[in-house]
């Protein structure tokens, strides 16, 4: 299986196969990182840690205490809640916006 490259924010290398993910790259460093993951960057974009890496790329495992983290989970929660008020009340029109950074 072919090998890619990977730059961490610290500068420094790892080599792993092509197809590897996220979580594999998260676990691979330590048990305390994969439990922690949450998403992760390729060469800036934030991804699902499920996304497959196939070329060489600067990547970044984004933990939860990261306040990226916390913006996908206000974004994610914020999708729940107006599925739940379309549910709940069909006739009500729900608006689109960004987070905010206080919630």
């Amino acid at each position: 299986m072919a090998e890619i490259t990977l730059t961490f924010p610290d500068g420094a290398h790892k080599s792993v196969p092509s197809g590897s993910t996220g979580a594999d790259i998260a676990a691979g460093i330590s048990k305390s990182l994969a439990k922690a993951a949450f998403a992760q960057k390729i060469d800036g974009r934030l991804t699902d840690l499920s996304e497959p890496l196939t070329n060489d790329a600067a990547i970044e495992i984004v933990t939860l205490k990261s306040d990226e983290a916390l913006e996908l989970i206000r974004h994610d929660a914020a999708h729940i809640m107006a599925r739940a008020v379309q549910e709940i009340w069909p006739d009500d029109k729900v608006t689109i916006g960004t987070v905010i950074e206080n919630g």
